[in-house]
């Protein structure tokens, strides 16, 4: 497979992903998050903030790969 077309499925993908994952972690906070401390809430947000690099990293990584 060429790497233009990698790039394109991969951002098909990452928009997609971004989305769903978003809308989950808003969906946790508000079950999770009511009535918790200001601290407990920016550790959950810095944390949900961040963990989605993870995937999108390795996402990345398969769509620079040469054929």
């Amino acid at each position: 497979m060429h790497v233009r077309v990698k790039k394109l499925i991969g951002t098909g993908i990452t928009v997609v992903f971004l989305l769903v994952y978003c809308l989950m972690a808003m969906l946790l906070a508000t079950k999770l998050l009511p009535g918790t401390s200001g601290v407990v809430q920016l550790a959950y947000y810095a944390i949900a903030g961040l963990l989605w690099v993870i995937p999108i990293g390795a996402l990345i990584a398969w769509m620079q790969r040469p054929s």
